[in-house]
């Protein structure tokens, strides 16, 4: 387990990688926070493993003062501006094809969703007739989830009061690299899926062509919001020490395009929507190509 020291103004600093555990590490980036703060953040690589990860990083009670605005949509909503229109309306398809990949091994059952934002996927999935759950640690996004769809959604505390072994699909859509305690929820993971059921991460990939390019301007690294950068090795390393196995990887191929126009926006200070295209596409032609460097990812795993 990965030891986690204080630091003065309100930071801490993890002294072992997450994944291997190693101690030595050295600077890979340093990042700045473009949605909250315009602080910045610096990136460690594991001299062993390669990981990577933001160190120091804010103490885990502060780190929601880093999700306080209106331009992190996945907690707010909004659909102000080209980029977060665009984010939305992507929205409502991509729900509709991740209902249709888990129903590839499940037609319904009981649906876990950790990190599950102002619960637009649940929604999708409640109407289906699929028993689901929620967990969420923001409380406006939670009001929001219940509010508007009448979700069963529980703050972070309520994880550990789930019944072991009781769901067949457990997704963390955009989450892992949000979670302090990496190993530990892993292990929550392994807990509540049943013997036979899966689990569904999708996480930025920071090999992708588009993070080549925009380097530091990246916007999927979002320090300090953003603990973990992973690559597809990282995520098998990493669930294989917890005895699962990643058995497919799927491309995000609309996240190219999201994340090339926000990394514009930061690197130039504008839109610049062309360029993002184009770098979106040439980032999913270049992973068609490669197999496993896609912008993000999505990894299928069971025990």
């Amino acid at each position: 387990m990965f030891h986690v020291e204080r630091a003065e103004n309100n930071m801490e600093v993890l002294r072992s990688c997450p994944v291997c555990d190693a101690s030595e590490t050295r600077l890979f980036l340093e990042c700045k926070d473009y949605t909250v703060s315009q602080e910045t953040f610096k990136i460690v690589e594991c001299a062993a493993c390669g990981f990577k990860f933001t160190n120091p990083r804010p103490d885990e009670n502060k780190l929601g003062d880093y999700y306080k605005s209106e331009n992190y949509i996945s907690h707010s909503n909004t659909d102000k501006g080209f980029i977060n229109s665009a984010y939305q309306a992507v929205r409502k398809y991509t729900l509709l094809q991740k209902l249709k990949l888990i129903s590839k091994f499940y037609k319904t059952g009981k649906l876990l969703d950790i990190g599950c934002g102002t619960g637009e996927f649940l929604k999708t999935f409640k109407d289906a007739k699929w028993e689901t759950t929620g967990i969420e640690p923001s409380e406006d996004a939670r009001k929001m989830a219940i509010q508007n769809y009448g979700l069963d959604v529980k703050g972070e505390e309520g994880l550990k009061d789930l019944a072991p072994e009781s769901f067949d699909v457990i997704t963390m859509w955009h989450v892992l690299e949000h979670v302090p305690h990496l190993n530990e929820r892993i292990g929550d993971l392994k807990r509540l899926l049943k013997p036979k059921g899966i689990i569904v991460v999708a996480v930025p990939n920071c090999s992708s062509l588009d993070a080549k390019k925009y380097g530091a301007h990246w916007a999927a690294y979002d320090v300090p919001r953003h603990l973990y950068h992973f690559i597809p090795k990282d995520i098998e390393t990493l669930f294989r020490k917890h005895g699962f196995t990643v058995f497919r990887t799927l491309p995000m191929v609309f996240d190219s395009f999201y994340v090339s126009m926000l990394s514009e926006k930061y690197s130039s200070g504008q839109s610049n929507i062309v360029s993002a295209v184009w770098t979106g596409f040439r980032s999913n032609l270049s992973a068609l190509k490669s197999g496993k460097t896609y912008s993000s990812q999505i990894y299928l795993i069971r025990k």
